[in-house]
């Protein structure tokens, strides 16, 4: 079966992804613990994602709320789901509601959307939810993220403000090029310093959330935690095909 296949494809590509991203984190001097491989699995059907689990992975990523309700209750409930694309405040009831194993937000980019999760998680009743403030390093209008001048007050909004959420570092997506990858990972080291020094808390505890699948070496080697690899894993996206 073509979907067996596939699944046992993307296991042997995730242990090479896992023994890679130990590897970059031994070269920069950090234990093989410190980076956490979020699967990104938008797009590919359940049984493929089922077979990443079987490999005993656990932490896997998607973009899409309505992608995301529809298939957490066809995994096991042990699957720390990461929420990585833009969230518009009118889903985040709908996402936390129909994904009670999520476990983390990596892309609040305002206060609006702060406040709105912050509200929600109360009325739920669930267990404070970790986010990431998403900062846009390469200056593109294109993405979404708050200015690095702005991360020091969205990161103090939510850590001094919002109750219900846990500030858990900062995130950003570099140029689709890569051509500017070094200093978009350089920038969101630098806001890290600078929110860290204002809150008060160590560097340790405060993750970086950048690199992908063609820069997630490089990113763990520049301080990166937590890396999104997506193809890598699961082969190109299988976007339906417009008429």
């Amino acid at each position: 079966m073509a979907s067996a296949a596939a699944a046992e494809g993307a296991a042997a590509a995730l242990r090479s992804v896992l023994s890679r991203a130990q590897q970059a984190a031994a070269r920069s001097g950090r234990a093989p613990e410190s980076v956490r491989v979020v699967a990104v699995s938008k797009t590919k059907p359940v049984g493929v994602i089922r077979g990443v689990y079987d490999a005993g992975h656990r932490c896997f990523g998607e973009n899409y709320v309505q992608e995301l309700i529809d298939k957490a209750p066809q995994l096991p409930e042990d699957i720390e789901w990461h929420f990585i694309g833009n969230l518009q405040s009118n889903k985040a009831k709908a996402l936390l509601a129909g994904v009670p194993n999520l476990d983390m937000v990596e892309s609040v980019d305002d206060e609006k959307i702060a406040n709105r999760l912050d509200r929600v998680v109360a009325d739920l009743g669930r267990k404070p939810l970790k986010v990431l403030v998403q900062v846009n390093t390469s200056g593109e209008e294109s993405k979404f993220g708050v200015d690095p001048s702005g991360c020091v007050g969205l990161a103090k909004h939510v850590k001094l403000s919002c109750p219900n959420l846990v500030f858990s570092g900062l995130m950003t997506i570099g140029m689709l090029d890569y051509s500017s990858t070094p200093e978009n990972f350089k920038a969101l080291s630098s806001c890290r310093k600078e929110v860290c020094d204002e809150l008060g808390i160590p560097e340790e505890q405060c993750e970086l959330s950048m690199g992908m699948s063609a820069d997630f070496e490089q990113a763990i080697e520049m301080g990166s935690t937590n890396v999104r690899v997506g193809s890598t894993i699961f082969g190109a996206r299988e976007y339906p095909k417009k008429n």
